[in-house]
């Protein structure tokens, strides 16, 4: 890859789980062509995907913004949904809001912050009750 930054941005559609993963796959597709390590593809791809499902899922959608540098790349997930009252708690393993409408879908495990959190380097979220959420994620090449 080259010394530049390479920025991308995505539109992530709310309430359309039919183009959910468009975002992380497009990325992956792009983190191949410049040569990035298929591990580094993966975790990009399973971190930008449960941010994607999150903001489908609990904010009518939101944007992502990718930044990828000669070694390392940043994705910065906003949104402005209803906030995450309780980080500390939405970050455990099978804490989950989602209504059974989605469950029934097969989302809403409550994995999708833990699983950020364990494909990146570094994870920082910020959240603000009826004003969004947003995460920010690096993942070192």
């Amino acid at each position: 890859m080259s010394n530049n930054t390479i920025h991308y941005s995505y539109q992530v559609d709310g309430d359309d789980f039919t183009r959910a993963g468009e975002a992380s796959s497009d990325l992956k597709s792009k983190l191949k062509m410049m040569g990035a390590s298929p591990a580094a593809i993966r975790k990009v791809s399973i971190a930008m995907y449960e941010g994607e499902i999150n903001m489908v899922i609990h904010a009518n959608g939101g944007t992502i913004d990718a930044d990828i540098y000669v070694d390392h790349i940043e994705l910065v997930l906003k949104d402005t949904g209803p906030g995450i009252p309780d980080i500390e708690l939405a970050m455990k393993e099978g804490y989950s809001t989602a209504p059974e409408s989605i469950n029934s879908l097969g989302f809403g495990a409550g994995m999708g912050l833990p699983n950020m959190k364990r494909f990146t380097d570094e994870l920082h979220v910020e959240s603000t009750v009826n004003v969004g959420t947003t995460v920010t994620m690096r993942i070192n090449f």
